[in-house]
């Protein structure tokens, strides 16, 4: 063949030629710098350089920056090999390109080939690989011993494509022409986008106006009917809506519309989804919702050359979710289609002995055959046309299409394609229950609380399970008590259920998501969580974490509801707490609760805290070492601070704590005694009395819930009285702590009073009488008496006030005839009392000294009815008395405390 008549654009591609060729180029990519000596030996295009002499090289008919760029002895050597007749493969040309690196060349090459409908492997793979276009940094240009072309490594811009990141610049001779050929790459990769973004744009507009006339031809034949709102729907009458309310002036409702619908932008229309422009307000619809309104496709420009900086991310991101709801349709399709392309080969099998049996046995045939189809409602007509019918398939698939299945939807497809096992159940449901939520009446979302955790424990996407748990405690926007320990109930199963590990990792982010929620209900539930997640979670966690979390929230929060819940659960932590240096925390805890105003969080650190926090204090061996111990310190230091004023708030704070710590104290007392070996809890135990104890503030300070039993702690006391009684307190290194150091500590304090202060002496009246009613009455006759009796010392030879009577003045009195005196009522006890108070009475008239020990006593036993006949006892002793000094004292009792019951 002449060379004149060779055709450049007839290249062969068939599989011989192809292969041939291939191996052709392989050797030419192995050996690029073999060849036979002579001046065009590094010449590509040269006879010599290949093993078959090359056809033309003709550049495309389009324009190409690249074909510009290649040298004039490469076009010589075009002019040629143009007289050569064998023809060359297009994967040699792409070879040579590449090995060249003649990278826009090849990629003009690519584009045709790809239009012509024949890709070629090598420069599919070649583009399609990144770590061919890295910039490798220290490599100079001329780097052809390894393989990266006379250029040396491209360059990585910062776009996600491959090809618009090469810096065609750096390396060239004409810097001017390259960077234009860049932006003549980016421009194409632009457009590219735009046209991706307009059919996004287009496909959503179609499908939502096709769907609109679907829906009003719909009510057209059937008014009655409603179909329910679409999400499209939903968020353009969103936007009406707040647009409406902000033109009226409703400020607030708008705020509280904008708060409940969190998910939309109401400043942009384009958030709404749709290519079209933002209809008119509402007045203006009801004003024309006699007449048709003009049809939006009339005047608006589908975006046609719309820029890619006028669309909004969220607007991108929800034509990327149409496309992936439809792909994930046409995937369940194509499924359903290949398992309905199975049965009906296992039909076509099962049919050939069915032609051998008599018309009687079909059905027994027929119910074999059955059990081969899934469950859907028209397989068994479509097998009985399979076995007594000869009906094309075509007009069997037009006729089951009257049966009205829809499988074109979201929840089409979930509805068809029926799960057959466990895992399939999990994922289903992980699919349809973020859509079923949102439709559940908010007084019946708690309904939906099992569905949701049997999912999250069991589903193995653990991103699934993260908004599983998420849609949980976001299942009611405000939850009530009942909702609540629906929600607990249901975390502490999911804990029980999964193990430490997976509270951690996922419960508890969503307990940290909402510690500073706006509604506090939202906050109370994390509060009572981490209280109820406790048992459950590793010890580093409890004593870390979540011990940070709720000192935050007692310091922070201004909802009492939810601090008294953030006691409650730090109780709870301190019942598992195992960790000796978190006691100073704990502590602090513990007075940070007690100087809280609200009386709700000040009961409850009485009823659980305290009680729980003296129960592991009395573990570590530092009830009576550290805990009481600090307490008094800071009474006495307060007492110090107060000479000129008294913090009666703080005192009240203190000793309220440390009545609190009576019942735990008694219970290490009687745990700790010489008896405890001679427990023996066969036989008959007697009960114990009813009163013998001050009724608890909770059960927790109920000491027979510390001890144990009530049978064990009947069986405590019985010893516990005998030892007081028979056997002393040798070797009882418990009690002796509290006769010995507790008590003369407490007296002390007690006798810096002002006992004008009638609010310290209520309280350490109170806290007297509850230590001696819990100790008992042998230990208040034989250990608490005594000490009181010595220190007001009110025997005749005293009666002198300059001899050490200075104490009858103090608060001593009163609380000693109030908190210790009234502790037993029997007739000795009355009998006691009143003796005490005449003896009072007698020495401070015959001291001349101040009445106010005296009066304070009587305004406390005063204010119980029980004790007013007592006092007129005590009055009428001073009325009859044989010293002028002591009536004129009774006749002033009588004159300053003139109350109507004592009077009568």
């Amino acid at each position: 063949m002449a060379a004149g008549n060779v055709n450049p654009f007839n290249l062969s591609d068939s599989e011989d030629e192809a292969d041939q060729r291939a191996e052709d180029g392989a050797h030419i990519e192995k050996s690029p710098s073999v060849g036979t000596q002579g001046p065009s030996s590094n010449n590509p295009f040269s006879p010599q350089a290949d093993a078959e002499p090359p056809a033309l090289l003709v550049s495309s008919t389009r324009t190409s920056p690249s074909v510009e760029g290649i040298s004039v002895s490469v076009a010589a050597a075009a002019m040629t090999v143009a007289l050569a007749e064998t023809r060359v493969s297009v994967d040699v040309i792409a070879a040579q390109l590449i090995r060249d690196h003649y990278i826009l060349t090849a990629l003009e090459f690519h584009t045709e080939l790809l239009e012509s409908g024949r890709e070629l492997p090598r420069l599919r793979d070649y583009f399609s690989n990144p770590g061919n276009f890295e910039r490798q940094t220290g490599t100079p240009p001329a780097c052809k011993d390894q393989g990266l072309g006379p250029g040396g490594p491209l360059n990585r811009a910062g776009s996600i494509s491959t090809l618009d990141s090469l810096d065609f610049a750096r390396y060239s001779d004409d810097g001017n022409r390259e960077s234009d050929e860049r932006v003549a790459v980016l421009e194409f990769e632009l457009r590219k986008a735009k046209e991706t973004i307009q059919a996004l744009r287009t496909n959503l507009t179609q499908a939502a106006e096709s769907d609109t006339q679907e829906r009003n031809k719909n009510y057209s034949s059937h008014p009655e009917t409603q179909e329910p709102i679409r999400p499209l729907e939903k968020r353009a009458l969103n936007f009406l809506v707040n647009e409406y309310l902000l033109k009226n002036e409703y400020k607030l409702s708008a705020i509280t519309f904008s708060d409940e619908n969190d998910d939309q932008d109401f400043e942009l229309w384009d958030d709404v989804g749709l290519n079209i422009p933002k209809p008119p307000d509402l007045l203006q619809i009801y004003r024309n919702c006699g007449s048709a309104l003009p049809s939006p496709r009339n005047t608006v420009d589908v975006a046609v050359g719309v820029e890619s900086g006028e669309l909004t991310g969220n607007y991108i991101t929800q034509k990327s979710d149409l496309l992936q709801q439809l792909e994930y349709q046409i995937s369940l399709l194509n499924e359903e289609k290949q398992s309905l392309a199975d049965y009906i080969k296992k039909l076509q099998r099962c049919m050939e002995p069915v032609v051998h049996h008599k018309q009687s046995d079909c059905p027994s045939i027929l119910t074999g055959m059955s059990i081969l189809i899934p469950d859907h409602s028209h397989s068994l007509v479509f097998l009985s046309f399979l076995v007594h019918r000869k009906l094309s398939p075509a007009f069997q698939q037009a006729l089951l299409s009257f049966c009205k299945m829809s499988a074109d939807s979201r929840l089409g497809a979930e509805v068809s394609r029926i799960a057959d096992n466990e895992e399939s159940v999990m994922l289903m449901l992980g699919r349809c229950l973020p859509h079923i939520v949102p439709n559940v009446l908010l007084a019946k979302r708690e309904e939906l609380i099992p569905l949701i955790l049997c999912t999250a424990c069991l589903h193995p996407e653990p991103k699934e399970r993260d908004q599983l748990l998420h849609i949980l405690f976001n299942l009611i926007k405000r939850p009530d008590d009942e909702q609540r320990q629906m929600i607990l109930t249901g975390c502490v199963a999911f804990a029980r259920h999964v193990g430490p590990t997976r509270v951690e990792t996922e419960l508890l982010p969503q307990c940290w998501e909402q510690i500073n929620h706006k509604y506090p209900e939202r906050r109370l539930l994390v509060a009572e969580a981490c209280g109820a997640l406790a048992p459950y979670l590793p010890k580093e966690i409890r004593s870390s974490l979540v011990l940070s979390m709720l000192q935050q929230m007692l310091a922070e929060d201004k909802a009492d509801m939810v601090r008294e819940a953030v006691v409650k659960s730090l109780a709870i932590i301190m019942g598992y707490i195992d960790d000796p240096d978190k006691y100073s925390q704990g502590f602090e805890l513990m007075l940070l609760s007690l100087g809280d105003p609200s009386e709700r969080v000040v009961s409850a650190i009485h009823q659980v805290f305290i009680p729980a926090f003296a129960a592991w204090t009395t573990e570590l061996g530092n009830l009576q070492t550290t805990l009481i111990p600090s307490l008094l310190a800071r009474i006495e230091k307060l007492l110090k601070q107060g000479e000129h004023g008294l913090d009666e708030h703080k005192l009240h704070m203190f000793l309220s704590a440390l009545q609190s710590l009576i019942p735990p104290l008694f219970s290490v007392v009687i745990q700790n005694a010489p008896f405890t070996h001679r427990v023996n809890l066969q036989g008959d135990i007697p009960p114990i009395e009813v009163t013998r104890f001050p009724r608890p503030a909770s059960p927790l300070q109920d000491i027979a819930t510390i001890v144990g039993s009530r049978e064990t702690l009947s069986a405590l006391l019985i010893l516990y009285d005998y030892q007081l009684e028979h056997e002393g307190t040798t070797g009882w290194d418990s009690l002796l702590w509290v006769v010995n150091q507790l008590l003369p500590q407490l007296i002390d304090i007690v006798g810096r009073i002002n006992v004008a202060s009638t609010t310290c002496v209520h309280e350490f009246s109170r806290f007297f009488w509850r230590l001696c009613r819990t100790f008992g009455k042998i230990f208040t006759n034989t250990k608490v008496k005594p000490q009181f009796q010595e220190i007001l010392r009110l025997s005749e030879e005293n009666v002198d006030a300059l001899t050490g009577n200075g104490i009858l003045t103090k608060a001593t009195v009163p609380i000693y005839a109030t908190g210790v005196l009234t502790c037993y009522n029997q007739d000795e006890d009355r009998k006691l009392l009143v003796g005490f108070l005449e003896d009072v009475m007698t020495t401070l008239s015959l001291s001349h000294a101040p009445l106010d020990s005296l009066k304070a006593s009587f305004v406390e036993l005063g204010a119980n009815p029980v004790y007013h006949e007592l006092l007129l006892t005590v009055l009428w002793y001073g009325v009859v008395h044989t010293s002028a000094l002591v009536r004129c004292t009774a006749a002033r009792m009588f004159e300053w405390y003139r109350h109507p019951p004592l009077l009568s």
